[in-house]
């Protein structure tokens, strides 16, 4: 089922590959949205709030390990797009000893330093036990994480994205009824949320694991192909640790974000959560256009073909912006009747809250559309340190407005600041594409 995105037309081959994606990463947040939705429903507000006081420490951490892993199939879409399957087959062993070696170092060291990052975060005292509970199981369960990514990267590399859909259709099936069970019949609370999201994950990486080694045989792999070679590694991370850190500096925005909100109550918090939820759930076909567009960048650079990069990136924007008129009308109207979804107390105020944050971000989702298409293509391309600097905007964005915020005590100002951060981050995105296609037109073959 591998994919030549160098010939065909572009908007259809995007479309095609972007659809399993989105559902993909619909079932993905469902794994998050599982957790809420139940522990919202079953165990109360406050754990509510717990788990969603730990959503930006989560983005940091895995949001880190998925660009890493990413970065590191780069190279692997573009041998394949040349042609080269020996150096292909190179890349992926190199991606799978990087990826365990930084697992190890990332559990220890997000344990470690847990408990000391919530109380940076100012996380209430009402709720600090649970959110400590729920993320330590998350961060001890990091290996689960960059298994499914990195196999599923590896395969969308190769033109691929049903199967990992499959497989994570499946896991959230799985994730539901672990949750279900572990906290409705074990009485576990939101550490059971934590434990059945790491179980379908790990689930998720492994089919894809069995997949990959009985029904791809361009990945069969060689002994040969497990021996590190300096210049490769060198390149891996010279895509992977750029889009590690964009990930990673966008994760501390959204922390001095998550800060302000601390300060304004549990309520709030919950309110903020459940908008939240919401928004990612309209959003991932953003995430899924991203995707797309760094492996159809990556293996068209390998092609040297500079005019369907193009061409490509066209037809997403086109694609991004009918999405974004049409599902900003929907949540700003229509998004807040989804908070009894994850709740069954104090209703009506906290759907005021969702209201407001849906109505902020709601506004501003063609930046958003901007933002992941151009970052993720650009990478493609092979260029990691440029979208890096977009992701230094956000920072600074969602940075100085949640800031501002904090010292108003406006829920307001902190569901403004992504929007903001989207709008610089999309402007200087902008800027670096075309500055990068005047120069491109060297490598067309």
């Amino acid at each position: 089922m591998e994919r030549d995105m160098t010939v065909g037309s572009p908007g259809k081959m995007i479309l095609q590959f972007t659809f399993p994606l989105f559902i993909g990463n619909v079932f993905q947040q469902l794994y998050n949205m599982a957790d809420t939705i139940i522990v919202g429903k079953f165990v109360g507000a406050n754990a509510l709030a717990a788990v969603g006081s730990t959503g930006t420490i989560m983005f940091l951490i895995i949001g880190f390990l998925q660009g890493l892993t990413a970065g590191f199939t780069v190279p692997t879409a573009q041998k394949f797009g040349a042609g080269d399957l020996k150096a292909m087959r190179k890349t992926v062993g190199s991606a799978a000893i990087l990826s365990a070696i930084v697992s190890v170092i990332m559990t220890v060291v997000s344990m470690l330093g847990m408990k000391s990052l919530l109380h940076l975060l100012n996380t209430p005292s009402d709720i600090f036990q649970d959110a400590y509970s729920y993320i330590m199981v998350i961060c001890a369960g990091i290996f689960a994480q960059v298994l499914y990514n990195l196999l599923a990267s590896i395969l969308r590399a190769l033109g691929n994205s049903k199967i990992p859909l499959y497989f994570l259709i499946l896991a959230a099936g799985l994730n539901v009824v672990l949750d279900l069970l572990f906290i409705i019949v074990f009485h576990m609370g939101a550490v059971g949320a934590a434990y059945a999201t790491v179980i379908s994950q790990g689930v998720s990486g492994a089919l894809c694991l069995i997949y990959i080694v009985k029904k791809v045989p361009v990945l069969k792999m060689k002994k040969d192909d497990w021996k590190m070679n300096g210049h490769l590694v060198k390149v891996q991370f010279g895509v992977g640790f750029p889009m590690a850190l964009q990930y990673s500096i966008t994760a501390i925005g959204s922390m001095m974000m998550q800060s302000a909100l601390n300060i304004l109550g549990s309520v709030v918090i919950a309110g903020f959560t459940a908008g939240s939820k919401i928004e990612q759930l309209v959003t991932q076909a953003y995430v899924a256009l991203g995707t797309t567009m760094a492996t159809y960048s990556a293996q068209n650079m390998g092609a040297g073909k500079i005019d369907r990069i193009r061409k490509g990136f066209k037809n997403a924007m086109i694609i991004g912006t009918i999405y974004s008129i049409v599902t900003s009308i929907f949540v700003m109207t229509a998004g807040k009747y989804l908070t009894p979804l994850f709740l069954s107390e104090n209703l009506g105020e906290i759907m005021g809250y969702v209201d407001i944050y849906l109505k902020c971000v709601g506004m501003f989702f063609i930046p958003l559309a901007v933002v992941n298409i151009f970052r993720n293509g650009i990478q493609g391309m092979g260029y990691g340190l440029l979208p890096m600097m977009a992701g230094v905007a956000e920072l600074i964005g969602r940075g100085v407005v949640a800031i501002i915020a904090s010292q108003k005590r406006s829920y307001v100002g902190v569901c403004m600041a992504s929007p903001v951060a989207w709008i610089l981050a999309g402007g200087l995105l902008l800027v670096m594409y075309y500055f990068i296609m005047r120069r491109a037109k060297s490598f067309e073959k």
